[in-house]
């Protein structure tokens, strides 16, 4: 696995280091622990009931609750080197990074803002707690990839939607590739993979609410 993280980091260089550092816009935003960074501007229809079933049927227990935490301890002061590998990933593949083109190019400006919330994220996925506001935010997220893209950082001629197809298929990815980073928090075989059953439902769980916009109403 580490040798595949490495290639994934090497493939995406070529993609991301084409165009303006993605990292020069991270470096001016402040990620803190237990907030969302901004306050969505409309309510999702996805209520507090909504979301529990959500949970029963992805089989959460409060245990998941616990082993989620402890990833988010274990992830924290490694999420610079977590975003490497997701972008390097998604620069990697020209079908993928070719959603954050602005005037057919990728744009750094564009992808540093984006890597900034993508952080806070799996700090408010690991630690905070999954209220009405969180929902709310997921359902922004969402209308971030549809309606909504590439308003919020007033980007100029990108892709008006991520198809829903990538959506979904993201959702390994982004599985698979956390568990190294989890091997590295001096837990036990047993946490570490009960940290990553975790992750993966709180993942699993993200996404659905993500793509909720892409749904016909009434079929979510």
């Amino acid at each position: 696995m580490k040798l595949k993280i490495t290639t994934i980091i090497a493939l995406g260089v070529i993609a991301i280091t084409s165009c303006s550092n993605p990292q020069a816009s991270a470096s001016k935003v402040e990620v803190s622990q237990n907030k969302i960074s901004e306050t969505p501007k409309e309510s999702t229809p996805v209520t507090i009931e909504d979301l529990l079933l959500l949970k029963k049927t992805l089989l959460w227990t409060e245990e998941d609750d616990k082993y989620l935490k402890m990833a988010g301890d274990v992830l924290e002061p490694q999420l610079d080197d977590v975003l490497d590998v997701w972008y390097g990933y998604v620069g990697g593949n020209e079908h993928l990074v070719y959603y954050f083109n602005s005037h057919g190019k990728p744009s750094g400006d564009y992808l540093g803002k984006v890597r900034v919330r993508f952080k806070q994220w799996v700090l408010d996925l690991c630690n905070r707690k999954y209220d009405q506001e969180w929902l709310n935010y997921q359902n922004e997220i969402g209308l971030r990839h549809t309606t909504k893209k590439g308003q919020t950082d007033k980007v100029e001629n990108t892709p008006n939607i991520v198809n829903y197809r990538y959506m979904m298929a993201f959702i390994y990815p982004i599985t698979v590739t956390i568990k190294p980073f989890l091997e590295k928090g001096n837990k036990t075989p047993e946490e570490i993979e009960k940290m990553h059953n975790a992750w993966f439902k709180a993942v699993v769980l993200s996404d659905i609410l993500w793509t909720k916009p892409y749904i016909k109403e009434n079929h979510f």
